[in-house]
């Protein structure tokens, strides 16, 4: 078994005691922000950190109403950005906590006057020390280059803070039963995907609302484990440019858990095969048509994550049925540094 297979099935437990460890402290935060009552928010985040700050913005923009911008460090750290923050709020996220252009921005955001959290894996890291708060992730040390289980435990945790924020009785009672429904997004069979997969070097991978972030991860892991060109895309934007690029056996990957974007995504799926793609529909079990299976997370807000779950380990038993070991991806390491 891989790392990145391993870590990515030892999320649940982790997302267990993270829950739990967390619930105090997020209680306390969600009591301040209500009070502060932040008028917008910006995200800081490289890689799949961004890819979990796209789903913490989508989330807080439904429910909040606010707008959720995410900043490029160079803003920080090259252009020197004059920031007029006041009122506003800054979160940061990293597994490390150590990239200086993450640290230099959250730095700069708080001197603009934002109020700044910090989300990381690693206890007392420099970003969490330049933070107003530091909401630690408990996800354990992650060996594998690619990253899993502190994704999911960001998404996690970004949903723990958004149920406090709103004092939402109904995701803080599905966020308690999500490590067990995320042990059977685990075990779903997505063997098809890499027998349809395993000889392709592009796909599309297309979600839509709080599930697009899930399609941008998606698509990295398909480049940092699997070699594939794997581009994500909203399902209402695809239609537009990217479409030029289908040409009969195209591989698309859709991700379709239920909620309100459903019935447009299905619709999609369903265009996409008329005009000669390769579609594999990820769906619950109210879809007949699904190729790929998914496990119900209780709660429109956490499907992306039992979404993901299942992708995981599909994604590191392709990258090996094409030859390449998942915890080794050319190029690449842990921790990127740069400014």
């Amino acid at each position: 078994m891989s790392l990145m297979l391993e870590e990515a099935l030892n999320a649940p437990e982790r997302l267990r005691g993270q829950l739990t460890r967390n619930q105090p402290m997020l209680a306390d935060l969600g009591a301040r922000l209500r009070s502060e009552d932040p008028s917008s928010v910006v995200t800081v985040a490289r890689g799949s950190s961004d890819h979990a700050a796209s789903y913490l913005a989508y989330l807080c923009m439904q429910t909040r109403g606010i707008p959720v911008a995410s900043l490029p460090p160079s803003l920080s750290t090259l252009s020197r950005a004059p920031w007029r923050l006041k009122g506003q709020l800054s979160v940061a996220i990293s597994q490390s906590g150590q990239s200086p252009d993450l640290v230099a921005s959250q730095k700069a955001l708080q001197a603009g006057g934002a109020t700044t959290i910090a989300m990381v894996n690693t206890p007392e890291s420099p970003l969490g020390k330049s933070s107003d708060v530091e909401v630690p992730l408990f996800a354990g040390e992650e060996r594998s280059v690619a990253a899993t289980k502190s994704y999911l435990a960001t998404l996690s945790a970004a949903a723990q803070l958004l149920a406090h924020w709103n004092e939402s009785s109904l995701l803080l009672s599905a966020l308690s039963e999500l490590p067990d429904r995320l042990v059977e997004a685990g075990t779903q069979d997505w063997s098809a995907a890499v027998e349809g997969l395993k000889d392709y070097d592009r796909l599309m991978v297309i979600g839509r609302g709080a599930g697009l972030a899930i399609a941008q991860e998606a698509a990295l892991k398909f480049k940092e484990t699997c070699s594939i060109q794997a581009e994500p895309f909203s399902g209402a934007e695809v239609r537009h440019g990217p479409m030029a690029l289908i040409e009969p056996g195209y591989p698309v990957l859709v991700f379709a858990p239920p909620g309100a974007e459903q019935a447009g995504l299905l619709e999609l799926a369903e265009w996409l095969e008329s005009v000669g793609a390769r579609v594999l529909l990820a769906a619950d079990e109210s879809v007949a048509k699904r190729h790929l299976t998914l496990a119900d997370a209780g709660h429109e807000a956490l499907q992306p994550l039992s979404v993901i779950q299942s992708f995981y380990p599909m994604v590191a038993h392709l990258a090996a049925a094409r030859g390449i070991n998942p915890d080794q991806p050319r190029h690449l390491r842990k921790v990127t540094c740069t400014l």
